[in-house]
């Protein structure tokens, strides 16, 4: 999950109006981010809480387990692989899970990621079982499908890179003439290392660093280590402008993109 703390509470929020809300939930090993949407407005977010709130809610979060018009959340994958819609089949998922070395203590979910991809991604189970327990499984997605979602909408260059750090991942995403053509996530130490990572992923979809525009969102800022090392290297690196909602001032777009994004995912199935 991402370093930011943030917190936030609008005026208008009531948690007894849950039912006219949306719930969105951004889940890491450990670690859950929220944001309660209505009238595509944000009405409460909160960052980096301790996964175990979900099972026990401590006051002020009680919330959460409230009956929301609409839920959407998104789960870490331990690894996972993109099945062309055309060659894939619901009853061949188990056969498919096997390029993912599925362990004892995960659980295999399979879902469209869009019009041409089918997801088979493997998630811990512990976490899984939280979430079980508290909410509709079929409330579930991918944890980046809504951030690629809205970068798909934005009529992404065919040079342009996306990123989205959290904390010490980074998740990697170019388009192809509006299609998804690579995505990839990658744990980094550095600022060295997150160069290295986006310079391999752009030799080898054969971009040209002095001609790729590398759009940043997440746990980064400008100017921060991160945005200074990458602009050395590339022709331009800029935060994302994308926005899902409408945001209060002291909330930047880019910081809550993966997790406000979930709102483009409305009821995608899990399996």
């Amino acid at each position: 999950m991402s370093n930011h703390n943030q917190y936030y509470r609008d005026n208008d929020f009531s948690p007894t109006l849950s039912a006219d809300y949306t719930l969105l939930m951004q889940v890491g090993a450990a670690l859950f981010s929220y944001a309660v949407i209505g009238q595509n407005k944000l009405l409460a977010l909160g960052e980096n809480i301790n996964i175990n709130e979900l099972s026990e809610p401590a006051d002020g979060n009680e919330f959460l387990l409230s009956d929301y018009k609409q839920c959407v959340i998104g789960l870490p994958q331990n690894g996972f692989t993109f099945i062309p819609v055309s060659l894939f089949r619901p009853d061949r998922v188990a056969d498919f899970a096997r390029f993912l070395d599925v362990k004892a203590n995960e659980k295999v979910f399979s879902q469209p990621l869009d019009a041409e991809n089918q997801v088979i991604y493997k998630v811990n189970e512990s976490i899984a079982t939280v979430i079980a327990n508290k909410f509709d499984a079929t409330k579930t997605v991918f944890g980046a499908k809504g951030w690629i979602m809205a970068a798909a909408e934005s009529n992404s260059p065919d040079q342009a890179i996306y990123l989205n750090i959290n904390n010490d991942t980074v998740e990697l995403l170019n388009f192809k003439e509006g299609k998804l053509r690579f995505y990839n996530s990658f744990e980094f130490k550095n600022e060295d290392e997150l160069v290295y990572f986006t310079s391999f992923v752009t030799e080898e979809l054969q971009l040209q660093p002095q001609s790729t525009t590398v759009i940043l969102c997440g746990d980064v800022e400008a100017n921060d280590k991160n945005e200074s090392r990458l602009a050395e290297f590339f022709h331009k690196v800029e935060l994302s402008d994308l926005k899902t909602i409408e945001l209060p001032e002291q909330v930047s777009s880019h910081t809550v993109l993966s997790l406000t994004a979930l709102l483009l995912c409305g009821s995608s199935e899990a399996h």
